[in-house]
């Protein structure tokens, strides 16, 4: 596969699930309680992200209150996020496309955050905002046409 960003660009359909999302911090040893909460919830989407200082769920906000009693601890975004993937099967070695969908969303003022699959790459955004990076993907989409 020899994909390049434009060919990412021209050929992507931008997938959104029409979902709220929140991000939910855990302390460190919280991991086997936040792989049991992604085992539960089952269906996409949702991310569990393990780092040194913390453990991270981004997880559907109607899931989060279903949980509400195992996450005591936790710490959640107050702001919610709207999913968009780009719905095409991704080559691993494919460079720069990233900043160039933050590249246009920045220059609408919006902030990203990046997550990215085996084969599917995946920005969520401010639900606020949601409409306006939805544009400002899509004027990108045509402008690689």
């Amino acid at each position: 596969m020899s994909q390049t960003v434009d060919d990412v660009l021209r050929s992507a359909k931008l997938y959104s699930d029409g979902r709220l999302y929140r991000l939910v911090k855990l302390p460190q040893r919280a991991i086997t309680l936040a792989a049991g909460i992604v085992a539960e919830i089952g269906r996409p989407y949702c991310a569990l992200i393990v780092d040194k200082d913390e453990v991270t769920l981004l997880m559907p906000d109607e899931a989060r209150a279903d949980f509400r009693a195992r996450l005591r601890q936790a710490q959640a975004s107050e702001r919610a996020y709207r999913l968009i993937t780009l719905d095409l099967a991704l080559d691993p070695e494919l460079v720069g496309l990233i900043a160039r969908l933050a590249a246009a969303l920045a220059a609408v003022d919006i902030p990203v955050l990046a997550f990215a699959a085996y084969s599917r790459d995946h920005l969520l955004v401010p639900a606020e905002d949601f409409d306006k990076a939805m544009r400002a993907l899509s004027n990108l989409h045509k402008e690689s046409a």
